[in-house]
């Protein structure tokens, strides 16, 4: 059985290297995860995302067929009114997909639960890593590949990072494995899809931090 109680993890600096301790908040790190809550956010979330222009014309929207086709009776054919009813080649469609919102309403607090149970769920697994700061002077893709090594990060990490910190976006940005979102943006789905998810010290949801030489 996995403990979700986690008050303390290691405080990296701008070169991965462990300069201290940080605490992280029991409500958001330390919770049992509510796998049926998430499940459910993250389908609205999924949901919200789709287009929904699918489209297609009933027979009232079809180019032509204002004219019946043949006479009512005498020709040993059953009756018709148009050659555009759904029956026909070139006719319209009959229940077909028409433009729709796929948007599912899912109240707030049940969002900010399947976020600290995502949340709690990777820092279950080690897999929440805390910085000092990033400590880029300028973009470099290089150093921010080199720092993602040093922290010990593999596969797809979601890097938090202040909104407004253009440097350290341009730093992240092109690496394929790095999804970046500000504070204001992290959900449920990015936490639980990606391997590692890296805070700056600034960036830490709810956390008591506790620097120590």
């Amino acid at each position: 059985r996995r403990c979700f109680l986690m008050p303390t993890v290691p405080l990296h600096g701008p070169s991965g290297g462990s300069t201290g301790k940080v605490d992280l908040a029991d409500e958001i790190f330390g919770i049992e995860p509510n796998v049926a809550v998430m499940h459910q956010v993250v389908t609205a979330q999924l949901a919200a995302r789709r287009a929904g222009t699918q489209s297609t014309k009933t027979r009232s929207e079809v180019s032509g067929g204002g004219a019946k086709p043949y006479r009512q009776k005498g020709t040993g054919n059953a009756r018709q009114g148009s050659i555009r009813a759904p029956h026909y080649r070139g006719g319209g469609v009959a229940l077909g997909p028409k433009p729709r919102s796929y948007a599912q309403r899912t109240p707030k607090k049940m969002k900010a639960l399947a976020l600290r149970s995502a949340l709690s769920d990777r820092a279950a697994d080690d897999k929440v890593i805390v910085v000092d700061s990033f400590g880029f002077d300028s973009p470099s893709t290089k150093a921010a590949v080199k720092l993602l090594a040093d922290l010990g990060v593999e596969g797809k990490a979601l890097v938090v990072v202040s909104h407004g910190d253009d440097t350290t976006q341009l730093s992240f940005r092109n690496l394929p494995d790095v999804h970046l979102v500000t504070t204001g943006e992290l959900n449920p789905y990015d936490v639980l899809v990606s391997d590692y998810v890296v805070f700056a010290q600034d960036t830490l949801p709810g956390a008591d931090r506790e620097g120590e030489q």
